[in-house]
């Protein structure tokens, strides 16, 4: 598997259970601004936080001074009360590349691995609460195919390209590709890593999330956050122990603000003003 670039490893059916969130939206119009050197932030729907990897020149190949930026972000925006849904994004030509091989090449076995090397990359799955979406163009390779492997939902445009090409370089993926491109597969068929490929080009697909990402940054908060908590955990553990998980969080809900807002509006056929406690 590793050797094969796994070009357009897509279908139109859902790999990631939080799909089901999909709604139509308004047109995207956003202008990207940050203070950071590697990535752009910015906000362009109310509770939508996008990200941008930002080295063109690179084909936005990642480094560890680029996540350090965008592990920063992502805590910022996983933080931020206005913010229900985050997008990572990268160019037309790149959502990511893969590593930056310049900085990996000098390393021995022992600094990679008393350094901990690539660990960092792994905050995105590991610590952040919220939905993120990925809107990816052109290539994803290597460790551009596992940060968009990541996310909770991906979008892809038809010439968009995944693939674990690390074979080639005389290692293996290093943060979680040979995992999640595994699990993202299982069933048989064409079960793809994107839950749809978006006609036109970088445009579309982003503003494809961007609607998305609307539509989950409008519902509860306190629900957001659970339901992609017990989806997640439905990759670790089996039947029976999740679904006792997710009655105790479904149970736990009840005691939050916005269950009682939520359906007592429904009650009333109102629409909910979410208090996000």
């Amino acid at each position: 598997m590793f050797a094969r670039q796994c070009s357009r490893l897509v279908s139109s059916r859902t790999a990631i259970p939080l799909t089901s969130y999909l709604a139509r939206g308004r047109q995207f119009s956003a202008t990207a601004t940050s203070a950071y050197e590697h990535i752009l932030t910015s906000t362009p729907k109310p509770g939508v936080g996008l990200i941008t990897l930002n080295r063109p020149k690179a084909l936005n190949a990642l480094s560890s001074p680029l996540f350090e930026e965008l592990n920063d972000a992502l805590t910022t925006y996983d933080t931020d009360k206005d913010i229900g849904a985050i997008i990572i994004t990268g160019s037309e030509k790149a959502f990511a590349a893969g590593a930056d091989i310049k900085e990996m090449a000098p390393l021995t076995f022992s600094s990679a691995y008393s350094n901990n090397f690539i660990a960092p990359w792994s905050h995105l799955a590991n610590t952040i609460r919220k939905p993120v979406i990925a809107a990816v163009s052109g290539y994803a390779l290597g460790g551009g195919c596992e940060l968009a492997l990541m996310c909770d939902i991906i979008y892809c445009t038809a010439t968009a390209t995944f693939g674990q090409p690390e074979i080639k370089l005389g290692v293996i993926p290093g943060a979680g590709g040979s995992q999640r491109l595994t699990k993202a597969r299982e069933g048989g068929g064409r079960v793809g890593v994107a839950a749809e490929v978006v006609e036109g080009g970088k445009d579309k697909v982003l503003e494809k999330a961007v609607q998305t990402a609307e539509t989950i940054a409008g519902y509860s908060r306190v629900a957001v956050v659970a339901g992609k908590e017990v989806v997640n955990k439905s990759y670790e553990i089996g039947l029976k122990e999740g679904v006792e998980f997710e009655r105790r969080l479904f149970h736990g809900l009840f005691g939050s603000k916005d269950q009682k807002i939520g359906m007592t509006a429904f009650a009333e056929k109102k629409k909910p003003e979410w208090s996000n406690e």
